[in-house]
Parts: structure tokens; sequence; C-alpha cells
């Protein structure tokens, strides 16, 4: 069975067939440019000394610093890291930006640390990197289980490492610290900007439409809640514990209520401060994904929709807010059986965009107001969801290998720029 980042070389492949690119610059995308790893030890709040590993991977810097997030959580390992990085380099070219693709993180389950645990660890990890990141490097933002707190000590530790006062080496920070606004809700916007856009092509009623979100972490509350105050009808959340189902659709601020302030995910309506209990049916991740309704949400982690479950989608459209959650032989089924899938590269390059609008906006030492914010981003995720769309139409591809197309026009003009063997044989 292939790993993580060879089925992700394996969409580049079959991007690169459609598109007149060097072979240099295929190469150049199928090796990771550099990658750390390392053990930080952490002084447990019982005394004990416990090491965790971590890990940071860069996989192009040919269009500028290395950019992509850190997340905490068991499952992280190099494969994954690498292949994260990767889609980070394709995300980042599809949406122009100035940078490359990197990202990181540490093999731990948060839940299980304190506080004051969770702070060691995280600025262990920034002692160990610290020659490894930077404003003009490499610059880490939020992911999985990582939040701005944790950006801003990021931050702090990476300044007085290198004695300087550094907010351009993270994104996604506070905005006492330098974070941009518009920041916490980036990702779910931007997927919710590519479905305003779709909602223009096909001409529907949202309040006709329903959704069901996979994963109810920061993407998946925002996205479901911007959905709902345009109308769509949101009929199923889910956590790593399990969904709820409710045909009548739910009030989404009211789930993001009692999730943010118990953990739990709730079937519930709230009136101010005080929260009832609605009728529900409790549902597994699985079963949400087979749900039938307009719009499928996958805002989780990787691997969610694969050959095993892929025939059982209903829904007709996939909007991946998640990084590669359907895997490349599920791509497969649900071409077959007329799903448009809205890749990740492009769903979910809100997040990274309005990243690099806030390194922009450290970088110059002026900060932009929310409707700035908001407005860049629309421009830039319109430009990019028409351009892709306008491609698949005309090449007669799906619409993850149109965006891989797109991306690697840019990618290749970066690499020809230095020279390619085309160059050089004629010398």
């Amino acid at each position: 069975m292939k790993n993580l980042f060879a089925n992700a070389i394996s969409r580049l492949d079959k991007a690169a067939n459609l598109t007149e690119i060097d072979v240099e610059v295929l190469e150049h995308l199928k090796h990771a440019a550099a990658s750390f790893q390392c053990a930080i030890p952490v002084r447990m709040d019982d005394g004990k000394l416990k090491y965790f590993q971590g890990v940071r991977v860069q996989h192009s810097k040919i269009r500028g610093p290395g950019k992509g997030g850190i997340r905490f959580h068991p499952q992280v390992n190099l494969d994954e890291v690498k292949t994260l990085a990767f889609w980070m380099t394709m995300k980042c070219a599809l949406l122009d930006l100035p940078f490359g693709g990197a990202k990181g993180g540490i093999s731990v389950d948060p839940k299980t640390l304190s506080p004051m645990e969770l702070e060691r660890l995280t600025r262990g990890y920034v002692k160990r990197m610290a020659d490894f990141i930077g404003p003009k490097v490499d610059v880490p933002a939020p992911d999985v289980y990582t939040n701005a707190m944790i950006m801003g000590w990021i931050m702090d530790e990476y300044s007085k490492t290198m004695r300087t006062w550094s907010p351009g080496v993270v994104t996604g920070k506070p905005i006492a610290l330098g974070g941009s606004l518009g920041r916490d809700d980036a990702t779910g916007r931007g997927a919710y900007y590519c479905i305003l856009e779709l909602e223009k092509i096909h001409h529907w009623d949202p309040k006709k439409m329903t959704v069901a979100v996979q994963g109810f972490g920061n993407a998946g509350q925002h996205i479901a809640q911007l959905l709902h105050e345009h109308g769509y009808t949101v009929v199923a959340v889910s956590d790593s514990k399990g969904g709820v189902y409710r045909k009548e659709g739910f009030d989404v601020p009211s789930l993001m209520t009692i999730k943010n302030s118990s953990k739990e995910l709730k079937a519930v309506y709230c009136d101010g401060s005080v929260c009832e209990e609605v009728a529900a049916e409790h549902i597994t991740n699985e079963e949400l994904l087979a749900l039938n309704v307009d719009l499928l949400i996958p805002a989780a982690l990787e691997n969610q929709i694969t050959i095993a479950n892929a025939s059982k989608v209903k829904a007709k459209m996939i909007i991946e807010v998640a990084n590669g959650p359907v895997s490349l032989d599920a791509d497969e089924i649900l071409k077959q059986n007329g799903v448009l899938v809205v890749p990740d590269i492009l769903a979910n390059a809100g997040g990274v965009t309005v990243s690099y609008f806030e390194w922009v906006q450290n970088r110059s030492g002026y900060y932009w107001p929310l409707e700035e914010v908001h407005e860049k981003l629309l421009r830039k995720m319109k430009t990019a969801f028409n351009a892709v769309y306008q491609l698949m139409n005309d090449k007669q591809i799906d619409m993850r290998t149109a965006a891989y197309v797109a991306a690697l026009g840019r990618i290749n003009d970066a690499v020809a720029a230095q020279g390619t063997h085309t160059f050089f044989a004629q010398q």
C-alpha cells in the first residue's frame, strides 16, 4: 500500500500529463527540501521528565519562505507532515502567495496535558526549531489542536531566543500580539466563499440546501455558522466522538456555545446562557459521511472518505475543508458517481491567505480593518475558484486535477526562472 506522500505525488503526475511543464519541476516537487526531527524534553507537573517527538518539513521554498501549520496530534509522523507540506506548496502556488510549503507537528495528545505542560512543550519545540524557522525562512501557523495562544507562545519564545521582537515568525497569533483581524475564521470563510461561487453558477436557493459537517473544530464551526447565517440548513455535525443529525436542521450558534463551553457536542438550542436539548439522532462519523445531503463538508483529518466508503456518499458536492480527506482511490469512485469535489488546496486556502495578510501586516507595521481583510480574501478566493472551475470545464477534467494544473503553472515559472536542463544544455 502506498504511503500518504506517494498518493499525493500520484495526483501530481496525473496533473502533469495535462500541462506542459519542465520535467525538472516534477522532480523538484517529488522531494522535500529539508526535514528536521527532534526530541523535546518536558518537565511534567508531577516532576517527571518526558520526551515528545517533534518534526518540521520544508517541502519547497522556490517561491518564498516556507509556510504551514503546526499540529499537536498523536498520529503526527514524518510521512504525514511531508505530505501536508507538499499540499501547502501547491496551495500557495494556486493562490499566488509568495510562499513555499512547510508543515510541522508534535506527536502528542494535547488533551492529556495541563496548560502549563502544553506551554512548556510548545516552547521546547521552538528552542529545538529556532534555527529552522523565521520571518524570512519558514513561518508556522495554527493547525489541528493548536490555536492563537500557542502561536503567541511560539512568537514569544522565538523572539527571546533570537533577542529581537519577531511577530512575523508565526501567523494566527492573538490580536494583541500582532495577529490579523479575520484570521480566526479564515479557513471556514474561504470555503464559504467557494460555496457562494457555486451558488451563483448553479442558481440554487440556499434555504433549500442541506449541509453535513464532519469535524466541529475551528474551521468546521465557522463554515457551519456562515452557511447557517446565509440560510443553509445544517442537518448534521460531528466531532471525534461522533455526531448529531436532525432533519429540520440545527441552530449552529447554539451548538458552538455548548461545544466551546463543555467540550461536548450536544443537540441544543440556546437562549442567551440557557441551553435546552432538542430532539436529534446520534450518529457516527461514518454515518454522517453517507447522509443524503446537498453539501458534505469534511473538516477533520486525512483519509476520511476512502475506497471502503466512497460509494456510500450521497452528497453531490464535497467541499474539502480538511487536508486530504478524500483518498486517491476514493477520488475515482466519486468522479464516476458524478460528485463534484472542491479540493483542499483551494477550499481551505483561506487560512494561509489571511496568514499571508498577517505576515505582510507584521512586516509593514500597519494593520488593516476587518472589512479590508474580508474584501481581500474574497477577491483572492473568487479569482482562484473561477480560474480552476474554468480550467476544469475547458479541459473536461475533475476540479482537483484542474487545481493542480493551475498551481503547477506558477511553480514551473519559478523553477524555469532559475534555469533548467533546457536552458543549461544550450550553453
